[in-house]
């Protein structure tokens, strides 16, 4: 498996913390297939802040990249 197929595939948020939060939220429960979406929509994120980083000439992604 290569590394980048190892990436798209790796989940980027913590899924305990994420149920925890939603039924704290909301006392519901949370679909095991919403930590694969969320991970997916975060990984696009950061990949566009990435870029705008690179754009600014810089090697560091700050909170402003994601605005």
């Amino acid at each position: 498996m290569s590394e980048e197929t190892t990436e798209k595939n790796e989940t980027l948020v913590v899924a305990s913390k994420l149920k925890n939060y939603i039924r704290q939220k909301s006392g519901m429960n949370t679909s095991a297939a919403v930590i694969d979406v969320l991970s997916n929509k975060l990984r696009r994120l950061c990949d566009e802040a990435v870029e705008r980083a690179k754009q600014d000439g810089r090697k560091t992604v700050m909170d402003r990249d994601f605005e």
